[in-house]
């Protein structure tokens, strides 16, 4: 008799039986020897989560509050070094008051503040000042830590002073800029877009009372082009103007427009247009960093401190909210340096060593940010699990080479060739399947690697069939993400010499931003094009070629990988903008100007690590481009799914019990849960004489657990986008048929009565 656990996984519990299975020449029956239920310690949160495809782990919000302790406690450790030093060099002593004791003290502090910039104040208010700024010290950014939903920050203050001395507009200046022959247009301050969408609506509002009203202004706030444009239609019932002719006409009849409507009256057609245009600047500009980057230049041009500025806006209103205006560190910087270098002329004891002790290592020290190195997994291939005795205690640990970074340009081309091999051809009709040969997959190679994602009747396309009689076993194919958005930005960069990016890629399209994936030239032939442009600009054009297969420090060496590595690693200096050194090194190595410099340092690499090694891609890379995954494994001396001939499966030694899975060994919780649950199930039945250890194991997924994150967060939005759409038509079917108790058989008949 044969002893089978079977095991059924799922969301919220374990069901398991365990079953005696009689053999052929056997004369037993079969029976179930036991079965029941072990349910999965999961919060209900947990379970929602992980179903929508959210792996958040219960233990996020405790984090995240004990953040916020760490911080608190972090400014209270500088309050008290602060005072410390404070009263060893006689600013202030135990009877000093510091605290507002009395009403509108705020205020009172914000006026000595500001006093302190240009005249003498006292000690005690001097080191009440002190403690100000050190309670809100600025925001300083890190190039590690971005996120999409706080926009990008505007580092664009030459501009911003042209526009100002020159008394411009964005558009105006952009329209100098078309006219002068230049192609790159600058990112600029949300306030200027908005003094220019002002000046545009007051003066169309002049011809227009009754169309640009201050509720339809109001309702335009946060709206990007489309949105904007239909918003005309609807309530007004006309279109904003159609822009004819070339992309390059577009483009400056565009700005045309934009640079009269501030004081010449447009067709009102013309004015949505501009209004439309504007509007979406002002969406894209918008977010937390642009909002910080917005007060700083406001800051520089009426030449104030932050404590000036703040002092200013409770002088027009006491009642006005101070707390989530935020500024740079280098604002707060410049503050303390200007209140310090006054109150030095008047008190000798603020010596410039007790400044930079005050300043570097008491209220502006910021730590780096923890290295989270020991949380990347090790490669599969070249790491070993060693025995190793600690306090007395024998235990285990993996040692070798941790995984690559999936931006790598090494993992980025491994991982197409990986995936070209999979992929296949079928006839729609005849239902044939064609498989690539080397030629067809070097020619897709080259594509991808240069545009990035392809979809399926793109890659048909490249190959030389019609998508209408050929498909693909794949919707899109990943390409080389890390050098589709460095060559965009090389593009923005040739663009901004001067260069037409639309005749040289032969772009009819009348989108500002080049999307690779949708050109239609050959990769081989952009390539060529940036290279000759960046050998005639003294840029070093060797950044465009990479070779995987080179040996030893040459590997290392070449430019291209040298480029991807300082983009990768560079995490932020002392400067306003936490680039400057970037800039310079982009500017010494490879011979970039500042300008272009600060596109490259925008660029967005992906974040996430792959499963093997840089040495093992090395090794496997010179086998990848003939071979499929697994045979190229092989040829390199590894095997990949560490499979096991017949003979070396029965003789393998097997663990009386299972062991459970270390903690946070998973990088998601809720299956970390679960499986230990498993391996509990397991264990205790076979510690049970009923039971004992059985010679197979039967596992059953639950539909939850067979899919990963995405297509869990799918399942999740397309089930609520059918229950919208099934009550929708239940109230139909109530108000309009009469039905009082629509059934689900009710509901499918309308459907098919609708289509």
């Amino acid at each position: 008799m044969r002893k089978i656990l079977g095991l059924d996984l799922g969301t919220t519990s374990i069901g398991w039986a365990y079953v005696k299975e009689a053999e052929e020449n056997e004369t037993e029956q079969s029976s179930i020897v036991g079965l029941g239920v072990r349910v999965n310690p999961l919060t209900t949160d947990e379970q929602t989560d992980f179903e929508k495809g959210k792996p958040t782990s219960i233990n996020s919000d405790r984090t995240l509050k004990r953040g916020a302790r760490r911080n608190l406690q972090r400014y209270k450790q500088r309050r008290a070094n602060l005072l410390q030093l404070l009263k060893q060099h006689g600013l202030i002593d135990d009877s000093t008051v510091l605290a507002e004791d009395e009403k509108s003290s705020t205020h009172s502090f914000y006026a000595i503040r500001t006093k302190a910039v240009t005249e003498k104040v006292s000690k005690e208010d001097f080191a009440r000042i002190l403690l100000m700024i050190n309670k809100k010290r600025g925001y300083k950014s890190s190039r590690k830590a971005k996120n999409e939903e706080d926009g990008q920050a505007i580092d664009g203050m030459s501009i911003a002073k042209q526009l100002y001395e020159e008394g411009l507009t964005p558009g105006q200046f952009c329209r100098q800029l078309l006219k002068a022959g230049k192609r790159y247009l600058p990112d600029f301050y949300r306030s200027d877009l908005q003094t220019e969408l002002n000046k545009v609506w007051n003066c169309q509002q002049q011809f227009y009372p009754e169309i640009l009203t201050d509720e339809l202004k109001k309702e335009l706030e946060g709206k990007g082009l489309r949105a904007t444009s239909a918003i005309f239609w609807t309530k007004y019932g006309f279109n904003t103007a159609e822009n004819k002719g070339t992309r390059d006409e577009k483009k400056l009849q565009a700005y045309e427009w934009r640079s009269k409507a501030v004081n010449t009256k447009l067709t009102k057609e013309e004015a949505a247009f501009v209004i439309a245009e504007i509007n979406n600047n002002l969406n894209s500009s918008s977010g937390y960093l642009g909002a910080i980057s917005d007060r700083s230049k406001e800051l520089y041009f009426k030449k104030e401190t932050v404590g000036q500025y703040l002092y200013r806006q409770l002088q027009a209103n006491p009642h006005t909210r101070l707390k989530n205006q935020v500024f740079y560190r280098q604002d707060y910087l410049d503050e303390f340096e200007a209140i310090w270098e006054t109150q030095a002329k008047y008190y000798e004891v603020l010596t410039p060593e007790l400044k930079q002790e005050i300043r570097d290592v008491v209220i502006f020290y910021q730590r780096k940010l923890k290295s989270q190195k020991s949380l990347v997994s090790f490669c599969e291939f070249e790491s070993k699990t060693v025995e190793i005795e600690k306090d007395g205690k024998k235990t285990t640990k993996t040692i070798g080479y941790k995984v690559a970074h999936k931006s790598s340009p090494l993992f980025q081309e491994f991982k197409i060739w990986q995936i070209l091999h999979n992929l296949e051809l079928r006839n729609k009709q005849t239902k044939e399947i064609k498989v690539l040969d080397a030629d067809a997959k070097k020619q897709l190679f080259d594509e991808l690697n240069i545009k990035g994602n392809l979809n399926a009747n793109k890659i048909i396309e490249i190959l030389g069939y019609k998508s209408k009689e050929w498909e693909v076993n794949y919707t899109t194919i990943d390409g080389n993400h890390t050098n589709k958005v460095l060559y965009e930005a090389c593009l923005k960069i040739v663009e901004m010499e001067g260069y037409n990016i639309g005749d040289l890629l032969k772009i009819k399209e009348d989108s500002d931003e080049v999307n690779l994936s949708e050109v239609k030239m050959e990769a081989s032939e952009i390539k060529k094009i940036i290279k000759q442009i960046f050998d005639s600009l003294n840029i070093r054009s060797e950044i465009l070629e990479f070779n995987a297969e080179l040996e030893g420090k040459a590997f290392e060496h070449q430019l291209s990988y040298q480029l991807w590595h300082l983009l990768h690693s560079y995490e932020d200096d002392n400067s306003t903008s936490g680039n400057e050194k970037l800039y310079e090194l982009l500017g010494q190595k490879f011979g970039f100007k500042r300008e272009h410099a600060r596109l490259l340092a925008n660029v967005n690499l992906l974040q996430d690590y792959g499963s093997l090694s840089a040495k093992a891609i090395r090794k496997i890379f010179p086998f990848i481009k003939e071979n499929k995954y697994s045979d190229a494994c092989a040829l390199a001396g590894y095997n990949h799914s560490s499979s096991l001939t017949k003979e070396e499966n029965e003789n393998r030694p097997l663990k009386n019990k299972l062991t459970l899975l270390p903690k946070n060994s998973l990088r998601n919780p809720v299956v970390e849960k679960i499986l230990n649950q498993m391996v509990n199930v397991v264990n205790t039945l076979i510690d049970d004489p009923t039971f004992g250890k059985p010679d197979e194991i039967r596992i059953e997924l639950a539909r939850e657990l067979k899919k990963n994150a995405k297509e869990r967060a799918e399942m999740t939005t397309n089930i609520n986008k059918a229950k919208i759409e099934h009550d929708k038509i239940r109230k139909l079917l109530t108000d309009e048929f009469g039905i009082k108790n629509p059934t689900r058989n009710d509901i499918i008949r309308y459907k098919l009565y609708d289509e």
